[in-house]
């Protein structure tokens, strides 16, 4: 069988992350490298967006909005993002990038293949594909799906039954369809989106709109819920179709659609790690459990794990649990229990509170101070009450 250093089974974006920064350390040279996915990653499949000062990948930045909408049914306010601006990133235009400096270096290579199984076997680990094995010193697994199991490696990869079943972490699902219209009026503002449009009915759910215009004519529309339970696609698109007759549009072509349904929880994913294999990306609980954003999340694990990767070997030590952790515990506490609250909460913070301080902190960058400035606009009752439930 083969041997590498390193295999990834799986290749989403928090496997092409690692790998990137894997080489722009250039630490890992003389590493053998495989990544393996029935996904060959050559079609534009999902957007990602993110607010960042640092030009995060801003080669392949497809449109910056300086200002964003929060609205809710009682009111409408304009954010000013400057330091920040808010980045949207086509999928296909990131797997092309990574696969282009991949390309570039003899010692990582790319199997178009599924994975069947992987285990750790004392001081190695072994990958099965349906075609082939393989062997290994370290496994990197961003895997996270029901029919992915194996009784010789229940500890490490993670079955999502075993996260939906258990009760101790709440679950949430941000779940959602877009569609990519052109319309003949002109109703959008090109250099503004809109983050959250509570104004839409709640239905008994945290519910809203997410509005990314390209230009006047042009925008991408989400129908977005952060909830357990997924909605018919019937009743995502009827509310997409209100609100574009809403905004004063009469007719309009649908350019593309989208679809997609991300898993917020506070699960301690960790846990599952040995010495040989770590779970990254969804599998090993890499997305911002109280938004679902994905992107920037990735961006920080992934280097922070190619620095853990230059002197440390084992996996079980990677992860630190910190504040963050514990402030989105609380809030998928509520929403779990109360999930009609969502855009109470969430309207609470932007208001009146800074946009700079509110981005900062759901970027998990803030101080206790600024944490404070945040969590006081928040229901004072409703995390009270949630810490109490935690503690005792």
């Amino acid at each position: 069988m083969q041997h590498y250093h390193y295999i990834f089974t799986g290749s989403g974006l928090s496997a092409l992350m690692t790998v990137y920064e894997m080489l722009v350390s250039g630490k890992f040279d003389d590493k053998s490298i495989l990544l393996i996915d029935a996904n060959a990653k050559k079609v534009n499949d999902r957007t990602w967006c993110f607010w960042d000062e640092n030009n995060l990948f801003d080669e392949i930045v497809s449109k910056k909005w300086n200002q964003a909408v929060f609205a809710n049914e009682k009111f409408n306010r304009v954010l000013e993002l400057a330091p920040y601006q808010y980045n949207k990133i086509n999928g296909l235009d990131f797997y092309e990038l990574v696969f282009k400096k991949i390309s570039e270096h003899k010692n990582i290579h790319f199997l178009n293949q599924k994975v069947v199984d992987f285990t750790e076997l004392g001081n190695h680990c072994v990958v099965k594909t349906k075609e082939e094995s393989f062997t290994c010193n370290k496994i990197l697994n961003s895997i996270y799906t029901q029919d992915q199991r194996s009784n010789c490696m229940e500890h490490s990869r993670i079955n999502p039954e075993v996260v939906i079943s258990q009760t101790k972490f709440p679950l949430i699902q941000q779940h959602f369809i877009g569609w990519f219209i052109k319309s003949k009026e002109a109703v959008f503002s090109p250099n503004c989106a809109t983050f959250m449009d509570f104004s839409v009915e709640q239905k008994g759910n945290t519910r809203f709109m997410y509005v990314l215009p390209t230009s006047s004519t042009e925008a991408l529309l989400e129908y977005t819920l952060f909830s357990k339970d997924l909605l018919l696609k019937e009743e995502y698109e009827l509310e997409i179709q209100k609100y574009i007759q809403n905004l004063g549009i009469t007719e309009y072509e649908i350019i593309e659609k989208e679809q997609g349904n991300i898993p917020m929880t506070c699960y301690p994913f960790w846990k599952h790690n040995t010495k040989n294999i770590i779970n990254i990306g969804s599998a090993g609980g890499w997305t911002k459990a109280s938004t679902g954003y994905t992107f920037k999340n990735a961006s920080k694990k992934s280097k922070a794990l190619v620095q853990f990767l230059k002197s440390e070997t084992d996996f079980t030590k990677f992860h630190k649990k910190d504040k963050f952790w514990f402030y989105d515990l609380l809030l998928l506490d509520i929403l779990s229990s109360k999930n009609e609250l969502g855009s109470k909460i969430f309207s609470s913070m932007f208001k009146k509170g800074s946009s700079t301080v509110i981005f900062k902190f759901l970027d998990e960058e803030t101080s206790i101070w600024e944490d404070l400035q945040v969590i006081w606009k928040c229901p004072k009752i409703l995390f009270i009450k949630a810490l109490f439930g935690r503690i005792f």
